[in-house]
């Protein structure tokens, strides 16, 4: 079956745990860097997962698939609030963080069974938004982007 991938790395400076509370259980910290969106799961294999955006509409769902705190998280992710990708079915989001010497390396691999794929087009575009605040604000306290969709001009 054909398959789209999203890959995305990136190098933080912070450490594995402090990384990981950033992606997982912080979720104050969370909406910073993710423009007001919070992801909330208990972040054990076969729990549930979900991705709530700040109006409180629930954009995605999904489970966890995989948690080894503090070096890889794998997601069944859904989408639920655009019928148009809604369709599509479950994706795989892979976050893998690995310390190369002051920084972490992170690497996300999103990937769905199906060619093209509408949601790994938007998630292609989402990602790099959301990375870079998450970077900007573990390296030197604020966030990059407040607003998700910034005009160009």
């Amino acid at each position: 079956m054909a398959k789209s991938t999203f890959v995305y790395v990136t190098y933080i400076r912070t450490t594995q745990q402090r990384l990981w509370s950033a992606l997982t259980t912080d979720t104050e910290f969370m909406k910073q860097y993710w423009f007001g969106t919070q992801c909330i799961s208990q972040w054990k294999a076969g729990a549930p997962w979900k991705m709530v955006w700040p109006d409180g509409t629930v954009a995605d769902t999904g489970e966890i698939v995989e948690a080894d705190p503090p070096r890889r998280l794998v997601i069944r992710w859904e989408h639920q609030a655009r019928p148009e990708i809604r369709g599509e079915g479950p994706s795989l989001c892979t976050l893998e963080l690995e310390t190369i010497g002051a920084a972490v390396k992170l690497s996300i691999t999103h990937t769905i069974e199906r060619d093209p794929s509408k949601f790994i087009e938007a998630v292609s575009g989402g990602w790099p938004k959301i990375m870079s605040n998450l970077k900007s604000l573990l390296e030197n306290g604020s966030a990059v982007l407040t607003d998700p969709y910034p005009s160009s001009k």
